[in-house]
């Protein structure tokens, strides 16, 4: 342990290029094994293939062949563990082939699921949820701190913690961010937010209203910091809702629209210009 994915692969102590005496392949470069002699990965943190993505690429594969060998490590006389590259391995055998090129490694079980769980953040399809639920597993399961995780995946301590804190989040919450409902910034900001219920019905307005991450934001801010009961009656105070259409107002004319509201629920809107030029662009915006 105490060494990233490329380190474990990569390093002479698990790259042993012999046979054994009948000549099977024991450790070492790229060997061409049977495919039913692979065994799946115990340790495999992705449950779930898209199945139009592993027929696209079946169909590469019969065309092309593999192009980057799947990693396995010997566990007996001609049996292999997969550590790395299952989705090639489904596809492979869904175009099948009987054989597979693969690269043959030693690691014990900490390093395996090291190595899965690097590889599965390294995907580019990975939802939030998912990435912080790896990084949970590589520090908790692997007993790494922040600080190393961020060495190995390459990404900055500060973005490690806030992924993780994601999973503090209800699961109502985690499960509209992991089906892109909302997008990260809109989780961080509800974050932020200690009732639950009150998350719940910002996560609501986010979804029914499609509010922006600036707008969700806005709308925290007024929870948290709600405003004096005497500007409450001097007229200044502005709902979450107000400050929305405010926010929308400013988004719509690119200018600091003023937005006031009277006890009584009237009020006015003043928009400020730069100029003659200036005005006729917001007069041609507000004709459309």
């Amino acid at each position: 342990m105490g060494r990233g994915l490329d380190a474990i692969l990569g390093s002479p102590e698990t790259d042993i290029t012999s046979k054994d005496i009948s000549g099977n392949y024991i450790v070492g470069a790229v060997a061409e094994l049977a495919i039913h002699k692979i065994e799946a990965n115990p340790f495999q943190p992705r449950s779930e293939f898209e199945d139009q993505s592993l027929m696209e690429l079946s169909d590469s594969i019969q065309k092309q062949g593999i192009i980057q060998p799947i990693t396995v490590r010997k566990i007996g006389s001609e049996k292999y563990q997969l550590i790395s590259g299952e989705r090639r391995l489904r596809a492979a055998k869904m175009a099948g082939l009987k054989n597979i090129p693969a690269f043959i490694r030693i690691a014990n079980d900490e390093q395996m699921l090291e190595m899965a769980l690097v590889e599965n953040i390294q995907r580019e399809n990975l939802n939030a949820i998912e990435i912080a639920v790896s990084y949970t597993r590589l520090i908790e399961e692997c007993k790494i701190t922040q600080e190393e995780l961020s060495e190995r995946v390459g990404k900055k301590r500060s973005t490690i913690t806030n992924y993780i804190r994601l999973l503090k989040l209800p699961a109502e919450i985690q499960i509209a961010l992991s089906q892109n409902q909302i997008s990260m910034g809109h989780a961080r900001a509800l974050i932020n937010v200690e009732s639950l219920i009150t998350q719940l019905k910002i996560l609501e307005q986010i979804i029914s209203r499609d509010l922006s991450v600036r707008e969700t934001e806005n709308l925290v801010k007024e929870i948290i910091n709600p405003i004096d009961k005497i500007e409450r009656k001097k007229g200044n105070y502005l709902p979450a809702s107000y400050i929305s259409y405010r926010s929308q107002l400013n988004n719509l004319l690119s200018a600091r629209v003023d937005l006031k509201r009277n006890a009584k629920g009237g009020g006015k809107i003043s928009i400020p210009y730069s100029g003659e030029a200036d005005l006729m662009r917001i007069i041609a915006l507000l004709e459309k």
